[in-house]
């Protein structure tokens, strides 16, 4: 896989300014999830600064020792001082390794493409840190579970 070199490649705008650290949490919070569960990456999220919500679509609560393998799986990531990094890929390129399905149909023909070392890759336009040592201590502070949505609720510490 390519990634193309462009000067200034055409995004569609974004509304929001996350809050890095939170935000990149996110990402390894969502590959965490597909791979302890197989389940879609958060088919809701709310990331902001002090706590932040992701709403993830499973056939059943996990488990209090499946949350804390969530937990340690998700610091291990952080601790092992990954670099983010961005790229840019056509939208037929960028298909056949994302799943592009939370695109909106206006989506540009060029693809951000954040990856957090080898763990995660995801299209993107939102803000992230440069390396996962910015993050800090990932805390599941509640979750819930109703009707096939698991909610989990979380922060981070210094």
């Amino acid at each position: 896989m390519q990634d193309k070199k462009m000067e200034t490649p055409e995004l569609n705008s974004h509304n929001k300014q996350e809050y890095p650290p939170m935000h990149t949490t996110e990402h390894i919070l969502n590959q965490t999830m597909v791979r302890m569960f197989g389940c879609p990456r958060s088919r809701n999220a709310h990331i902001e600064r002090k706590k932040s919500k992701c709403d993830y679509l499973l056939s059943e609560a996990p488990t209090e020792e499946q949350i804390a393998q969530i937990t340690n799986s998700v610091n291990e990531v952080i601790s092992s001082n990954l670099p983010v990094t961005i790229s840019f890929v056509d939208k037929e390129e960028a298909a056949s390794f994302l799943d592009l399905g939370k695109l909106p149909d206006d989506a540009s023909e060029t693809i951000r493409v954040i990856r957090v070392g080898d763990y995660d890759a995801c299209a993107c336009i939102g803000t992230h840190v440069e390396n996962t040592s910015e993050i800090g201590k990932f805390v599941i502070i509640s979750h819930d579970f109703s009707e096939g949505r698991w909610r989990v609720r979380f922060k981070l510490e210094n």
